[in-house]
């Protein structure tokens, strides 16, 4: 199980890593804000694309194979996004090439990286009872969570005197290197006990736990069932709301580290504007975690409030952060809004799964994990472009986001049954 942690977390704190550090990076290079935000888009847009075809996968090459398939990705494109930066920084080649080939290597993220997850929850899955499953798969889906708020953290430690703001790339890579020999040696063939194909992990970038799952292989025998569409007026809603909220979380994290760049005028001193990022990136990971772990189980919260609540709560934020002119409000007005965020998120997760029956519930993780995974396709750069037109006018858009999804899901979201 150490192993297995350390692969889903290792990914997950890698991928936050970069997200604090980026914004940085690009100010040091004088790359455009918008491009900065577009490499991490690309690697998003892979993962949405490859993330199922690798779950598919995770029973026929063997799940062991895959975590290592994933591992490998992960690492290579963290050593060699270190290098190409480092050169960057160094000046041995010009910026725009060093943004051009940073993109490409972030492929081997988006598009190999997706395979662990799944390969994950599958191996657990299909070597654990029935009784002891869900507190396994809870166990390695809480890397993830906890992967996004180490990242963040840690970031602004790894910065080294000779490498530079390249070190924290190049420690994950590391750290991967270690993950990929432990996996080889330590853990034990994958031959299953129990059929489980593994589930479609989300894009890691916001924090919170991803949902346990590793659902049986339905029974041969039974008569076909109509596959669930993405029209259903079971689940339409919920994946509506999903989507409109994703896109206003989306937003506000791929804006965040050029408004402290801003507001804090730190755009000639970027590595104090990194450790900063970091800061507030941690503490919005903590009000997440607060929200997932302690709020919503604490008082039982139900799909349908716990969206519309959490919706209404990350408006405040959102505004807040966008008015914030010091370190200080901009934290209480982060992590207000990702406490928002972090009541939504596993609330319309949570409503979209109990509105169909069994049966259905690969197909919904599936749209959901999707839902969850496009929204940091394109939305980032269009809040970053937002931003530099007005900030008010990408925050507004943030608020406005939230503000139709509380009046609409008001009439639309009718669900009311305990979000586990």
């Amino acid at each position: 199980m150490a192993v297995l942690f350390a692969v889903m977390l290792v990914a997950a704190a890698g991928n936050t890593a970069m997200q604090s550090i980026l914004p940085a990076i690009g100010t040091t290079l004088h790359i455009p804000d918008v491009w900065v935000s577009l490499a991490f888009s690309w690697s998003a847009l892979l993962w949405v694309l490859t993330a199922p075809y690798w779950a598919r996968q995770s029973d026929k090459r063997g799940r062991k194979a895959l975590m290592a398939l994933g591992v490998i990705g992960f690492l290579s494109s963290m050593a060699l996004c270190g290098l190409v930066l480092l050169a960057g920084l160094k000046g041995l080649i010009g910026a725009g090439v060093t943004f051009i080939i940073f993109a490409l290597f972030r492929s081997l993220y988006g598009g190999l990286g997706s395979a662990a997850p799944p390969a994950v929850q599958a191996y657990v899955a299909s070597r654990t009872d029935p009784e002891q499953r869900t507190q396994a798969l809870s166990l390695v889906s809480s890397s993830f969570g906890i992967g996004t708020v180490l990242g963040p953290a840690v970031a602004p430690y790894l910065v080294l005197p000779v490498v530079g703001m390249a070190g924290p790339m190049l420690i994950f890579a590391l750290i991967g290197i270690i993950v990929l020999i432990l996996l080889r040696w330590r853990l034990p063939n994958d031959t299953p006990r129990f059929a489980a194909r593994g589930a479609i992990a989300p894009y890691p970038l916001s924090a919170g736990p991803s949902e346990p799952t590793g659902e049986e292989e339905n029974d041969p025998d039974a008569p076909p069932q109509e596959p669930l569409s993405w029209r259903d007026g079971r689940v339409r809603p919920w994946l509506i709301a999903g989507f409109f909220g994703g896109q206003a979380q989306a937003m506000m994290i791929g804006v965040i580290g050029f408004l402290i760049l801003d507001r804090l005028h730190l755009r000639g001193d970027p590595e104090t504007a990194l450790e900063l990022t970091g800061t507030v990136l941690m503490a919005s990971a903590f009000a997440t975690l607060l929200a997932q772990w302690g709020l919503i189980p604490l008082f039982k919260m139900t799909p349908r409030p716990t969206v519309l609540g959490g919706a209404a709560l990350a408006i405040c934020g959102i505004l807040m952060t966008g008015l914030a002119q010091d370190l200080h409000s901009i934290v209480l007005g982060f992590a207000t809004a990702s406490l928002g965020f972090g009541l939504f998120r596993p609330g319309f997760t949570s409503g979209a799964s109990l509105s169909v029956p069994r049966r259905d519930q690969g197909a919904v993780a599936g749209m959901t994990a999707s839902i969850n995974g496009s929204a940091y396709i394109i939305s980032p750069a269009i809040g970053v472009l937002l931003y530099n037109w007005h900030p008010m006018v990408a925050y507004g858009l943030m608020a406005a986001f939230c503000l139709w999804l509380v009046a609409w899901g008001w009439s639309a979201l009718r669900q009311d049954q305990p979000a586990t």
